[in-house]
């Protein structure tokens, strides 16, 4: 079962989502929230494997829950849903350490999809967010990190950026899972990044592609 927690300050919307994620056969609401300090709480009490956060909350926003998940728990996998779209929430959101961003206009069935994809060790960025930073971050670099990568190294990133995990990887290229793990470390320690998110956005941002 994969384990959710529901961090969201309209408690009809808590109701409906938790609803239709309870029912599903792999997928059980461990916990809910109405604020940003009660989900840092339970994060931190439930160690949930995936955390579904609004961003807008009252007593502390989304993003900054986001932030102090992440420096007392680095491996936590959070996923923004909100229904807001602008450059102010997206990008303090991923660097925060959100692992995927959702709209609240998304049907249950893709919430409960993406659910399953960031468990299983994807980045899931709705058309929008990926547009945005497509648009925004494209910045030209004298000395441009990935000028570093290998060409096997380039090829994992690409896949990367399609949500490929990392058996998935191993089993289009060929290589043992161990391998790939061991590349993805050195991406992201080239790349000067954190996590696969970052990566993805770092390849978009300097149109690899």
């Amino acid at each position: 079962m994969i384990r959710v927690l529901f961090a969201d300050d309209h408690e009809m919307v808590r109701i409906g989502v938790s609803a239709y994620l309870s029912a599903q056969q792999d997928i059980v609401v461990v916990a809910e929230a109405d604020d940003g300090k009660e989900a840092i709480e339970l994060a931190l009490e439930h160690r949930p494997d995936i955390i579904l956060m609004d961003l807008v909350m009252e007593h502390m926003d989304g993003i900054e829950a986001t932030r102090r998940i992440i420096e007392k728990w680095p491996e936590a996998k959070i996923i923004i849903v909100t229904s807001f779209i602008d450059d102010e929430k997206v990008y303090p959101a991923l660097e925060a350490g959100a692992t995927s961003y959702m709209l609240k206009t998304s049907k249950a069935e893709e919430i409960a999809k993406a659910i399953r994809s960031t468990y299983e060790g994807q980045s899931i960025l709705e058309p929008e967010v990926t547009g945005k930073i497509m648009t925004k971050m494209r910045r030209p670099s004298e000395h441009p990190l990935h000028e570093q990568l290998t060409t096997r190294e380039m090829e994992i990133l690409l896949l990367m950026t399609e949500g490929k995990t990392n058996q998935e990887i191993s089993e289009q290229l060929f290589i043992a899972l161990k391998t790939v793990k061991v590349h993805v470390s050195n991406i992201l320690s080239k790349l000067e990044v954190h996590d696969r998110t970052q990566a993805v956005i770092y390849a978009f941002k300097h149109e690899l592609v």
